[in-house]
């Protein structure tokens, strides 16, 4: 596991980290994306784990040590599509290490648990 690495969407965009393949349209829809090339190009996709974008604007490199087309695992969606997986494997998938994933697993219960309780409340009503 190689260390995230953080760039200004400015660099970004000055460096033009990456390039699509010529001609390939970006997908509308997760039915034309599940059909399409992988890895996934398109990394400015919210499921792509290739990077993330912090609250400022920048962009966290997950994986600063391969390029897109490097990835074993690309889309968070399709990952997702494999069904349940170990923390090591969840992981690996993110550059994190089991006890990150394990953390990242907690707090999305914890959300979901809320937005449940939410909508609990709602139906109620």
């Amino acid at each position: 596991m190689s260390p995230k690495k953080t760039i200004s969407a400015k660099v970004a965009i000055r460096e033009q980290l990456v390039e699509y393949p010529d001609g390939v349209q970006r997908p509308k829809t997760r039915g034309e994306c599940a059909r399409g090339i992988r890895p996934c190009p398109f990394v400015s996709c919210a499921h792509h784990l290739y990077l993330d974008v912090t609250n400022t604007g920048s962009l966290t490199l997950n994986f600063p040590d391969i390029e897109p087309h490097q990835m074993k695992v690309s889309c968070a969606l399709d990952a997702a599509d494999e069904g349940p997986a170990t923390l090591e494997e969840i992981g690996a998938n993110m550059n994190l290490c089991r006890e990150a994933a394990r953390k990242l697993e907690l707090r999305i219960m914890d959300v979901n648990k809320k937005e449940l309780r939410r909508l609990r409340i709602y139906a109620e009503d």
